[in-house]
């Protein structure tokens, strides 16, 4: 089964390491579109992937609001707060 994501076609093959700790955008816009797409489970990408729901939420909001590139500069954004 795949699933339309922002390169192409996903499949359950091109699922992130479950050691991954840097995420770049497009990994990050790829889970978005596998969950969208109900290729994976939200709360079994939480626990395998060790990523929290308001994370993956915040990810959704800025790929809606910025695509792709917008999610290159989450955590630059984080230390940029006054």
């Amino acid at each position: 089964m795949s699933v339309a994501g922002p390169p192409g076609p996903i499949t359950m093959a091109d699922r992130p390491s479950s050691s991954t700790t840097y995420w770049v955008a497009r990994r990050k816009a790829e889970v978005l579109a596998a969950i969208d797409g109900r290729l994976l489970g939200l709360e079994d990408t939480c626990q395998r992937d060790r990523l929290s729901n308001e994370k993956l939420d915040g990810w959704q909001r800025t790929l809606d609001r910025a695509g792709i590139p917008g999610l290159q500069f989450m955590k630059m954004r984080q230390y940029q707060r006054p």
